[in-house]
């Protein structure tokens, strides 16, 4: 009797095996009696309602809209309707027990969420940013000469994690109450008795002067120069010296107790070289000297700190000078020069420029990268230069003739030039075919030295001349040149300019001008043994520059003279009667 009785509840809370049972909510939405298609289409639809419609985040008096659509939220309609159907689902009798169960214990199902994760991320990157006040930890601050502690105080955060899964859940449901998300305090992790020791070593360095002392002679270190000096810590770190400020101090120091060190040198007269001896230098240790004056600052009494020194070496010492073979003249050129002061200062600042270059055994030589751009910064000036062939006004104009001097003083060393180019104009001041034009950073003058020794390049300017020797370990090289007549390939043009000053018909050569002409300079070089070492010829193309003529207006023709008029005839014919 008792299984009969049992069958018969089981089968009167069966109910329809297509239908959901009763106490099934999705989303909070009641389902059962509607078969899963219609709970389907039940749930999607009210989802696409409010799939535009913001819901409203706080985080205090904050409030933030997002819609579902934003961040691609997509409930799983179908999976939370078929959980739903298993849950009172089975056969007949199961099926009603299980329902009888659910109307007695309501279930309430949460459908699977998918989302856009990259948007979600975004947006809660973008809550957090306006949301989180991180803590602020308690401080040293100096006021004066005297240092205090000053509280931390707690921050607010957003709980990230936390804030991911609620706001997806959230934007998946059909309420639209306001949702408050998660946010956390962030207590400060130093508290100000945390830093009382720190406190107290930073007012016992600012208590009283430090006297800096090297022998018997001593400074002293003001508390306000302390003070400037003075870095507290940001955390739970060290009191310390240092900072802009003791940077200024002990650079000032160096200056006025170090001795710098002294490379060799080498002093040439004539053709004779010989080296200056170096010599060490002596500068301040910073970082012990710091040290000592903290350490003398940290003590209640004897408040003397020493000067902390370190012996400085040359970057050239003696012994490295003469290792470098540099004894003699290799090649030597002098030029004579003229102008407008311009030019001759510009003359001057670039041979100072590479006065003093070193060119070590197999390197080369290049006059642009030993003098960088010319530029006003570095002092050079307007003066006349040559220009796409023609005389203008430039920055830097006569560094030519330092760059020619020195191409004439390597030919004439014998060292192979990898880079030479002459000027547009021919130049006759120059040797015949031997001038060389640079224009940084593209055109360069190039050397090689291929010596076993170092060279040593080394300028001399006169009132009226510039000589560029070059030193090293002399070859005793022969060098045999044949240059080329200057041969003219085609003649000037003429270009006439009216001038209403002139004269009628008056005509004035402003600058003869000159044809476009060619040259070639063939050099051999032999070492001292008759062995040919080099035999190289350098061809010169010079442009041709126009006449410049002035002429006057034209002469006015001289007006004809006006014919006089004829008398006129006339005849009387007598009246008919």
């Amino acid at each position: 009797m008792l299984v009969a009785a049992a069958v018969v509840v089981g089968v009167v809370f069966a109910g329809r095996e297509n239908r959901l049972a009763s106490g099934i909510r999705i989303a909070g939405v009641p389902v059962g009696g509607l078969t899963p298609s219609q709970a389907i289409a039940k749930l999607r639809a009210r989802s696409n309602r409010l799939a535009s419609v913001p819901l409203t985040f706080t985080a205090g008096a904050q409030q933030f809209k997002i819609r579902p659509e934003e961040l691609g939220v997509q409930p799983d309609w179908k999976a939370a309707v078929a959980d739903a159907r298993s849950r009172g689902g089975g056969f007949l009798v199961l099926r009603g027990y299980r329902r009888l169960e659910l109307r007695l214990h309501e279930v309430a199902l949460a459908p699977p969420i998918a989302s856009y994760k990259a948007a979600v991320s975004y947006e809660v990157d973008q809550l957090a940013a306006k949301i989180d006040k991180p803590h602020v930890e308690a401080r040293l601050v100096r006021h004066g000469l005297d240092v205090v502690a000053v509280r931390g105080q707690t921050g607010t955060l957003l709980d990230r994690v936390a804030a991911v899964q609620l706001i997806v859940q959230s934007l998946a449901g059909f309420s639209r109450a306001p949702v408050q998300l998660p946010v956390r305090d962030d207590p400060p992790s130093i508290t100000v008795s945390d830093l009382g020791h720190a406190r107290v070593v930073a007012n016992r360095i600012l208590s009283a002067p430090v006297l800096l002392g090297r022998g018997s002679a001593s400074l002293a270190i003001s508390r306000k120069e302390l003070a400037r000096m003075l870095q507290l810590p940001s955390g739970l770190g060290q009191v310390q010296l240092g900072g802009k400020a003791a940077d200024a101090y002990f650079a000032k120091l160096d200056r006025d107790l170090g001795k710098p060190a002294r490379d060799a040198t080498f002093s040439v007269a004539d053709a004779n070289v010989t080296i200056v001896p170096s010599k060490p230098g002596l500068e301040v240790d910073v970082a012990r000297t710091a040290a000592s004056v903290l350490a003398a600052a940290e003590r209640r009494g004897d408040r003397h700190a020493a000067i902390a020194e370190t012996s400085v070496q040359p970057s050239r010492t003696t012994a490295q000078a003469r290792a470098m073979g540099i004894t003699g003249v290799v090649g030597s050129y002098e030029t004579f020069f003229g102008g407008i002061p311009n030019r001759i200062h510009n003359v001057e600042l670039v041979a100072h420029l590479i006065d003093g270059a070193t060119v070590a055994p197999g390197a080369t030589f290049s006059f642009n990268a030993t003098t960088g751009a010319r530029t006003a910064a570095k002092g050079f000036v307007e003066a006349p230069v040559i220009i796409n062939g023609e005389l203008q006004t430039a920055l830097g104009g006569g560094v030519c003739q330092v760059s020619t001097t020195t191409f004439n003083a390597a030919f004439e060393a014998g060292l192979p030039i990898t880079a030479r180019t002459n000027h547009a104009l021919y130049i006759s001041h120059y040797p015949l075919g031997r001038d060389a034009t640079v224009d940084y950073p593209d055109t360069d003058l190039k050397f090689v030295n291929d010596t076993p020794h170092w060279l040593l390049i080394r300028t001399f300017v006169t009132s009226s001349s510039l000589v560029v020797n070059i030193y090293g370990a002399p070859q005793h090289r022969r060098i045999v040149t044949q240059t080329a007549p200057l041969t003219v390939v085609k003649k000037q043009s003429v270009k006439k300019t009216l001038d209403k000053s002139l004269e009628p018909g008056e005509v004035v050569i402003e600058d003869p001008g000159e044809p476009q002409m060619t040259t070639s300079v063939r050099r051999e070089v032999y070492a001292p043994d008759g062995k040919l070492l080099y035999d190289n010829t350098w061809y010169s193309n010079y442009v041709a520059a126009p006449v410049l003529e002035l002429i006057g207006p034209k002469k006015k023709t001289p007006a004809k003279a006006a014919t006089p008029p004829q008398p006129t005839q006339t005849s009387t014919t007598p009246a008919s009667g």
